[in-house]
């Protein structure tokens, strides 16, 4: 569902995080700005290690606590949303310019499919008409397992491997 995103609206969370940091007296560094970019270039959902390797295989020349520092301005300003799919490490996803949508997450794997359904919207604006509430956003979040074992066995082998190398 996610895409890379165009260079217009790359330039546009440059100037909001610019003034974000400008406004919260934080420091306007070359290396905050690659970590914006390389988020807004990426697709789906990430944490912070996939962030600094991809930059690291690159050759860009970030440390991993500027990533982690730079994510946590990013989730402030809310150019970056910030998720928990059931297990205690952080993923993220950019939230500038990007549909509403909702996730399902294998228990397994840990796979994380994005769909996109009016129905929750209207179920979203019953509610709030129900109750009284402008409701402005949800987050909603299904867990099961792959059907397809096979690619779900190769995931977690794939994540093990990533484990290991991170270690």
């Amino acid at each position: 569902m996610a895409h890379p995103a165009h260079e217009e609206t790359i330039n546009l969370v440059k100037e909001i995080f610019r003034s974000y940091l400008k406004e919260h007296k934080q420091r306007q560094t070359p290396e905050r700005f690659m970590v914006l970019e390389e988020i807004y270039r990426a697709d789906g959902h990430f944490d912070a290690d996939d962030i600094f390797y991809r930059m690291e295989e690159v050759g860009t020349r970030v440390s991993r606590a500027t990533v982690y520092n730079t994510l946590d301005l990013l989730v402030e300003c809310g150019l970056v949303q910030r998720q928990q799919f059931g297990k205690s490490q952080y993923y993220y996803e950019r939230a500038y310019a990007y549909q509403q949508h909702d996730h399902i997450i294998c228990n397994k794997c840990g796979h994380v499919l994005e769909f996109c359904d009016p129905r929750i919207g209207e179920i979203q604006q019953m509610l709030g008409e129900i109750h009284g509430m402008n409701i402005e956003s949800h987050s909603l979040h299904f867990y099961g397992s792959c059907k397809d074992e096979k690619t779900c066995e190769a995931r977690q082998e794939e994540s093990a491997k990533k484990e290991k190398a991170i270690n």
